[in-house]
């Protein structure tokens, strides 16, 4: 029986001189774009390297296409996925971006060169040129042209949009919706981007100091989290300490409070009742909630 998961990371750690990843259990839906955002140094591409087998995790499980990734599994795993890394490899800058496509075409069973041929003038990317004196943007392109060129069940892309264009970045949105399209395909993305979480993902993971600080379905998140502007009386902040939800009391004096909450229907709901009189409301933009999740360290 098929999972409703693509990935499943059960209790992972990780240990390096200066960091510890984990423990960390985490489940990946299954035909869905899932954005996980974080600090540098969060853990974020630790993870992906595990997933693809590049490092080891000291300990736990990862569960993968309904099969556990183990140091004797055979990588024709690796077939399904398509991987776009923060960085590019500095070993491949004498390379031509046509040479590492044909290079790719010999190992994926699925390469599609016509596929590739579309994105690359899609994306205007002239894959004549050495990697290495493309520019940051031309080689970012390209790279993702490569990664998508074989039609993966699963797309790990690491901080995407490094380096594009207000119009490449636009591109870049459009092609991935367009792969997101056929419903059976799953995106697992880093980013820094707040544009690019709200215009692609329908999950969120906050990560910090190698552990996840919450997962929340994206639409929910947003209609959740709200700052309450509030006139009443000055004893009134005990009381305001009850409101379902809230992460945050300010009293910005002359009677005036705001409220932050993660339930905001509940939190409305419990003002009526207990006559708060609310004058405005406002919903919190991402890098807000995860500065507060970040602040508090609890989801």
């Amino acid at each position: 029986m098929s999972s409703e998961f693509a990935i499943s990371f059960h209790n992972i750690e990780r240990k390096k001189p200066n960091f510890k990843l984990g423990p960390i259990t985490l489940q990946i839906p299954k035909g869905y774009v899932t954005a996980i955002v974080g600090p540098n140094g969060s853990g974020k591409s630790t993870l992906f390297r595990i997933l693809l087998g590049i490092s080891k995790q000291d300990s736990g499980e990862v569960i993968l296409f309904d099969e556990p990734i183990k140091p004797e599994s055979n990588e024709a795993y690796k077939q399904r996925i398509g991987f776009l890394a923060e960085t590019p490899w500095e070993y491949e800058d004498g390379m031509k971006g046509r040479q590492k496509a044909e290079f790719n075409q010999h190992w994926y069973s699925n390469w599609d060169i016509n596929y590739y041929q579309q994105l690359v003038h899609q994306l205007q990317v002239n894959d004549h040129l050495q990697m290495g004196k493309m520019s940051k943007g031309m080689r970012r392109k390209l790279e993702l042209v490569i990664a998508m060129s074989h039609h993966p069940e699963l797309l790990l892309l690491d901080e995407p949009s490094s380096g594009l264009d207000p119009l490449a970045w636009k591109q870049m949105i459009e092609i991935l919706h367009r792969y997101m399209d056929t419903g059976d395909r799953t995106l697992l993305m880093t980013t820094h981007i707040i544009d690019e979480v709200k215009r692609l993902a329908d999950y969120i993971v906050f990560m910090d100091q190698g552990k996840v600080l919450g997962t929340y379905e994206k639409d929910e998140l947003f209609s959740s989290w709200f700052t309450f502007f509030i006139n009443g009386e000055q004893n009134i902040g005990s009381l305001l300490k009850q409101m379902p939800g809230v992460r945050k009391i300010d009293h910005a004096g002359n009677g005036y409070f705001t409220v932050t909450t993660d339930n905001a229907m509940e939190a409305e709901q419990w003002c009526n009742q207990k006559q708060i009189p609310i004058t405005s409301k406002q919903s919190l933009e991402l890098d807000e909630i995860m500065s507060m999740l970040l602040l508090q360290g609890q989801t």
